[in-house]
């Protein structure tokens, strides 16, 4: 795996957003800055340049010179915290940006001859802040743009990113999707309960909630849902869930993420099974009973015929006659 550390842009005034606290805006539940941190968690070394608060995993914090001195600025104090020789820089408000992305950035920019690579928006712009450089490079622009300006306070990203040879990459819509207007939060906000990523993020959502770092197929446990809810009762689907989780949290206590996740299938595999039996059960109690059969030949009201009363008995249990 790619060696790499992260810079995160988190300082910004946000005045299109009223000067709310932009990293700290929820989205899916998640502080913004959270959803960013936990697409680069493979990170050798992660600096957040902003205000300190509470995050979703340990980071280094700096502030840029002047404080409000703008990206180039902060990408400076980030970048001095820094020792890999490959250095991701994001923003902090880029809600859908996945792990997927930062690994696609870091694949190109590790090819020979080139300076880094950067993500292009749907309009084919260059986002900056989507990005993975080469650090030395990255030094090396800085302090020339510092000699010919004076300081880096001020100064748009253009000016570093034109010196440089990068390579673009089409992240797609989401990747570079970043919120910059409350309506843009709304947007995003909209987008993760549309059908086909509510699950995935909510998912994600709970498992960053609770600390878990486990990878399941969520697919089997939907089903056993599906099984213990149609075989037994509608309430028994969260139950049995629940019990399956306890269950393989028992089975592979002080093991991995992976003998977790395999201890989660087969507990889902054993339930599944017990909640097809159950339903294979009531299927077989649902069926017509089967007629008497009828009487033998020569038999009489006496309980000569098979399945008559027997002689000599009464009311059940007692022997009266």
């Amino acid at each position: 795996m790619t060696a790499y550390d992260v810079i995160v842009l988190a300082g910004g005034a946000a005045k299109r957003l009223g000067g709310a606290d932009k990293p700290g805006v929820r989205v899916g539940g998640r502080a913004l800055l959270d959803r960013v941190l936990a697409a680069c968690d493979g990170a050798t070394r992660t600096v957040v340049v902003g205000d300190r608060r509470v995050t979703v995993r340990p980071v280094l914090w700096t502030r840029e010179v002047p404080r409000g001195g703008g990206p180039l600025a902060a990408l400076d104090a980030g970048l001095r915290l820094t020792t890999a020789d490959l250095v991701l820089v994001l923003s902090a408000d880029l809600p859908f940006l996945g792990p997927g992305t930062v690994d696609a950035l870091l694949a190109v920019a590790v090819q020979p001859g080139g300076e880094g690579a950067l993500c292009t928006g749907p309009d084919g712009r260059d986002q900056p802040l989507v990005a993975a450089y080469r650090a030395e490079p990255l030094r090396r622009e800085l302090a020339l743009i510092a000699t010919e300006h004076g300081s880096l306070a001020g100064l748009p990203l253009r000016l570093l990113t034109a010196e440089l040879d990068l390579a673009r990459i089409d992240a797609g819509p989401d990747a570079a999707f970043d919120c910059d207007t409350w309506d843009d939060i709304a947007a995003a906000r909209a987008r993760i309960r549309e059908h086909g990523a509510v699950l995935d993020e909510w998912i994600t959502s709970v498992k960053n909630e609770l600390g878990i770092e486990l990878d399941v197929d969520t697919g089997v446990l939907l089903d056993l849902a599906r099984d213990a809810a149609h075989g037994v009762a509608r309430p028994a689907a969260p139950l049995t869930t629940f019990l399956v989780g306890y269950a393989a949290a028992r089975a592979s206590a002080g093991a991995g993420p992976d003998e977790a996740a395999a201890a989660v299938a087969e507990a889902s595999r054993k339930a599944t099974a017990l909640a097809l039996r159950w339903e294979a059960e009531a299927a077989e109690a649902a069926k017509p009973t089967r007629s008497a059969e009828p009487a033998s030949e020569g038999g009489d009201a006496a309980g000569g015929s098979t399945g008559g009363a027997k002689p000599g008995t009464g009311r059940e249990g007692t022997g009266a006659p």
